[in-house]
């Protein structure tokens, strides 16, 4: 197949193109080409996409696009260049206006309203997820036949967020030094994630297949606690966990989820209980596979050992104990 992956350099977009070549397809990445390279044996063509698409992709002739953006006026350039080809679009599950019902599907959460605004969505969870709904009316109004799929945290090496990479890089660390690791509770709230790998592997087998419609890219949701002792046999620590409640945390200023002095992984917020629970079943049945969290974290470690500038967002160990030394008394 002759595939189209609008991106290639960074993260899921190169996954998905690395997965593709692997499976023997022609692919064309098309990037700016200064956030990274493009897998060995994908073609880079150079496209700022607020601008025209360059005459060497016009007409090509692509049997199908993949697509990352979250901008709407770059997605229709897109599905206007592309109308002919499969489409698969990734979107995010913060389109989802319902964050509490626990076990909810794509058909069974409402969305938010659409946003079609170019402006960087980065500040807002709620206007980068209803901006994600204006790229995928698009794409489903605007192409013969499109598959969505609505990610949850995506993690694995390569992660240029920093989240999950905060485990496997805390653990290691209390290998080495022996203190404690702080953990919010509850231990056994359940959520879910998945490896960028296994994202990547069942885009590229969704697209050989024509599969179509409306899908969320999670893992089953899991506990907490069985997710970091999956982490925990991944990179061969086991490190005397010490649970935290939200209220001491949040007193402590310790923020959800990403960014400095953050605990990743953890929302804190009861009223958003039903982002990481979401159910899977129609994924998995899909295609999608997940691989065990132990392989994740062993590999994200390796990739973070072999790339010193790799972002680790988070609490500092420091802070970390200092946290930790305020609620133990």
């Amino acid at each position: 197949m002759r595939i189209l992956v609008l991106g290639g350099t960074v993260f899921l977009s190169r996954a998905v193109a690395e997965a593709a070549v692997a499976r023997g397809h022609d692919v064309t990445c098309a990037a700016r080409g200064v956030s990274g390279t493009v897998p060995d044996g994908a073609t880079l063509v150079r496209w700022d996409r607020a601008e025209a698409v360059p005459p060497e992709l016009a007409g090509a002739g692509f049997d199908a696009v993949v697509d990352v953006s979250r901008i709407p006026s770059h997605v229709r350039t897109a599905v206007a260049a592309f109308p002919d080809a499969h489409w698969a679009f990734v979107s995010t599950i913060n389109v989802y206006a319902d964050v509490a019902t626990p076990g909810g599907t794509p058909d069974t959460l409402p969305l938010l309203d659409p946003i079609e605004t170019d402006e960087d969505p980065s500040s807002s969870p709620e206007a980068y997820g209803a901006m994600k709904v204006a790229c995928e009316n698009t794409v489903r109004s605007g192409v013969a036949g499109s598959l969505i799929i609505r990610p949850g945290l995506i993690v694995g090496p390569g992660d240029p967020s920093g989240r999950f990479t905060y485990w496997p890089a805390r653990f290691a660390q209390a290998a080495e030094d022996g203190l404690p690791v702080l953990v919010p509770e509850p231990v056994d709230e359940e959520i879910q994630i998945i490896d960028v790998r296994d994202l990547a592997d069942w885009m590229v087998t969704a697209v050989e297949s024509g599969t179509t419609g409306v899908y969320d890219g999670v893992c089953p949701p899991l506990p907490r606690s069985e997710v970091l002792a999956q982490v925990a046999a991944g990179v061969g620590a086991d490190p005397k966990l010490v649970p935290v409640s939200a209220a001491a945390l949040t007193e402590r200023d310790v923020k959800p989820w990403s960014g400095p002095r953050s605990l990743p992984m953890w929302i804190g917020d009861p009223d958003w209980s039903g982002m990481l629970t979401h159910d899977a079943t129609a994924s998995l049945s899909a295609g999608l596979r997940v691989r065990p969290i132990a392989e994740s974290a062993r590999d994200t470690l390796a990739w973070l050992r072999a790339t010193p500038d790799a972002k680790v967002t988070g609490l500092t160990r420091d802070e970390e104990q200092e946290v930790l030394a305020a609620v133990q008394g």
